[in-house]
């Protein structure tokens, strides 16, 4: 086998290599004993590594990445061939017709060209599809519910999809049946308020500074109204986020763009603190927080110039 499998540009030489892989005896004995299960969270790890080739306006790497997220695409098919679900050429088939389908303005008689017309188009279809892909999910399962089947109307948003990326989808799916903010102001307000009852929860869980409460806080708490618990806090800190991702929503932005954003700006001016530090000849935790600051301010400055 070793002297006749040569690469090739042809993807059905791929498909043949993924059979010789999960060939009993033959193949490879990691590969055999893998399932959806154990080769989703590569699945998942690679997509995020074409992001990152994207970001970084690596093409070279951005083509390496896009074989190994084609690969995940031939193992899964392959899984699902040896049980007689569908093959490769099913998948390819399925997302060309649904390409097809929904571009009747390419490829049909149809006439939007404008993008806000498309769109709405492209939604209309999909919800038309949702009855046939419930059919073909009872046919592989053999007439079982999904597990976890939710409102219809959030129905086809996956759990598995990074959260606030999920957020989005979800609040997106709610607003195109009217469950939405009218404007920004009130979201605005809604977040006020989440970061208000985190505040009650958090800060007398702070190990490092435990004043006194007061204002609001003290009167909740005289009360007996404050829920401090771990899972307290946890869900107030949730109630934050998906407010945050309401707004993203609204403006238009991507929150795990954005915050990938934030942390490559975190890593490039605690950068700068490791260097010049060590030209001082002295390390972060041979330094003290007022050093460190005064460097972050410097890198900030040197940015913005």
């Amino acid at each position: 086998m070793a002297d006749t499998m040569k690469p090739s540009r042809d993807i059905s030489r791929l498909i043949e290599i993924m059979a010789a892989l999960r060939t009993p005896v033959t193949g490879c004995p990691w590969d055999l004993e893998q399932s959806f299960e154990t080769i989703a969270p590569y699945t998942i790890e690679e997509a995020y590594e074409v992001a990152d080739a994207i970001e970084r306006r690596d093409l070279a790497d951005l083509k390496d990445e896009l074989g190994d997220l084609l690969l995940q695409v031939a193992y899964h098919s392959r899984l699902a061939e040896e049980q007689g679900a569908f093959a490769f050429g099913d998948v390819v088939e399925a997302v060309t017709k649904k390409m097809i389908r929904r571009h009747p303005h390419v490829f049909g008689d149809g006439t939007a060209r404008d993008p806000a017309a498309i769109k709405a188009t492209w939604d209309q279809l999909k919800a038309g599809e949702r009855a046939e892909k419930a059919a073909e999910r009872a046919r592989l399962s053999g007439g079982r519910p999904p597990a976890g089947e939710g409102p219809v109307t959030l129905a086809d948003v996956p759990p598995t999809l990074p959260a606030l990326t999920r957020a989005i989808k979800l609040q997106d799916k709610a607003a195109k049946v009217g469950f939405d903010w009218p404007n920004l102001l009130p979201v605005f307000e809604k977040l006020k308020e989440e970061i208000a009852e985190f505040e009650e929860v958090a800060l007398p869980h702070d190990p490092r500074g435990k004043g006194a409460p007061s204002g609001r806080l003290a009167e909740r708490k005289s009360e007996g109204a404050i829920k401090n618990s771990p899972d307290a806090i946890k869900e107030e800190f949730g109630d934050i986020l998906f407010a945050m991702a309401n707004i993203a929503r609204h403006l238009d932005i991507n929150p795990e763009d954005a915050l990938r954003g934030a942390n490559r700006k975190f890593v490039r001016r605690f950068a700068h603190i490791e260097n010049v530090l060590a030209e001082r000849g002295k390390t972060p935790s041979q330094s003290t927080l007022q050093e460190m600051d005064a460097l972050w301010d410097e890198a900030k400055a040197l940015e913005k110039s």
